[in-house]
């Protein structure tokens, strides 16, 4: 089918038109906790398509010294068929998309949970979101409550390439407006349950393009390694936010954030995804240039909110060391990363100590005091290439 139209001149018809100002719509987006109902599943507006040019922008941006995110050729002579998209990238595009049906309206994100990433995402596949309501924590109407929530995206293939669960803080409605109601239909749920991992591994780049010193034997458990360099961030954040779709104001309306109460308003607020990858490009040529592939992540908590002239950095501490017996060229190295902000990495380690790597919420039960330079702590697994090993690739 083809539509052709021929327009008559448009003349200016505003002046005489009727206007009803009672009437005046003002949609709003998100749930608010009593709009969220164990079991409701959202099938997430728009879709993403990865391009080449958004990968690498997104991989240089946040930092990345992966050249499996930078590099094609090195990335096919890992047995990828084209450069994957950086995990993190595909992490901020999937709980974007879903801002707006499940935590517009959420006062804050409290934590991300079982993080898997199942698939690798390839130049022009497109990702679609859907989100499941787990559980709700109601405290009363007057006092914001929890929601538990479960998100996944798949590709235009209709596979899983990542899924993860979070908590949001979110406050009841009241007296506000409604938000748009959902759609009236019943949505299946693609969430894949057993987490089996997919990836087209074979043979191995030449060296290089990498350091010698991130090797999976390179690491032990209870090493800390700090990162050398800092990044200021700058209102950049603002567009960076809806680059990736994210379409929460309080990270990039002033208005919005400042008519907030308490410590979330003033500047708007940088979204913690943004964060959060970062962090992890300031890690990178010291943990994962030789890292395959991100397994996932949990018990990822936002410690301290972030604003345009802060400066971030980060340390990561090895937590454990676990060879493949199944895949003899890898090893899987489970890491502590830590985020502080307006001090360096290394003043930070010198002023808090071991403090640092115990988690914030633990701290009042243990008789410690927060740590107001710590802004972000996860536990994250990567799947690292031996340096050599019995049957290793050449």
């Amino acid at each position: 089918m083809s539509l052709s139209l021929t327009l008559d001149p448009q003349n200016e018809l505003a002046p005489d038109a009727p206007l009803n100002i009672e009437a005046a719509r003002k949609p709003q987006y998100g749930r608010y906790l009593d709009e969220l109902s164990p079991g409701q599943v959202f099938e997430h507006p728009r879709g993403f398509t990865f391009t080449a040019s958004n990968m690498l922008d997104f991989a240089r941006t946040f930092m990345q010294c992966n050249p499996l995110y930078l590099n094609s050729q090195y990335a096919r002579d890992c047995g990828f068929p084209d450069l994957p998209a950086s995990p993190q990238m595909v992490f901020n595009v999937t709980l974007s998309l879903g801002v707006q049906n499940d935590s517009e309206k959420a006062i804050a994100n409290l934590g991300y949970y079982n993080v898997e990433f199942l698939r690798p995402v390839y130049p022009g596949d497109t990702l679609r979101a859907f989100t499941k309501v787990l559980e709700r924590k109601d405290r009363g109407a007057d006092k914001p409550g929890i929601a538990r929530i479960r998100t996944v995206s798949i590709n235009q293939n209709d596979d899983v390439v990542l899924q993860y669960e979070r908590k949001i803080f979110v406050a009841w409605r009241g007296d506000r407006l409604p938000t748009t109601p959902a759609a009236a239909v019943t949505i299946e749920f693609p969430g894949d349950t057993s987490a089996q991992i997919h990836l087209p591994l074979s043979g191995a780049p030449a060296q290089g393009l990498t350091g010698p010193n991130t090797y999976f034997e390179d690491f032990s458990a209870g090493d800390v390694i700090v990162h050398a360099n800092g990044r200021t961030i700058t209102e950049e954040h603002m567009a960076l936010t809806f680059g990736v779709g994210n379409s929460h104001p309080l990270h990039f309306d002033r208005v919005f954030s400042s008519s907030l109460s308490g410590k979330m308003s003033g500047e708007p607020i940088v979204y913690g995804g943004l964060v959060f990858a970062w962090l992890d490009g300031l890690a990178s040529r010291d943990v994962s240039e030789h890292a395959l592939w991100e397994l996932g992540f949990t018990e990822g908590y936002h410690t301290q909110p972030a604003f345009a002239g802060d400066t971030i950095g980060a340390l990561t501490r090895i937590v454990a060391t676990q060879v493949l017996a199944q895949a003899p060229d890898f090893g899987v190295v489970t890491q502590q990363l830590i985020g502080v902000k307006n001090i360096s990495a290394a003043q930070a380690l010198d002023t808090h100590g071991a403090d640092l790597f115990i988690k914030e919420d633990t701290k009042r039960s243990l008789g410690k005091e927060k740590i107001s330079d710590k802004i972000f702590e996860i536990e994250r697994r990567l799947l690292v290439r031996r340096r050599a090993a019995p049957g290793a690739s050449t």
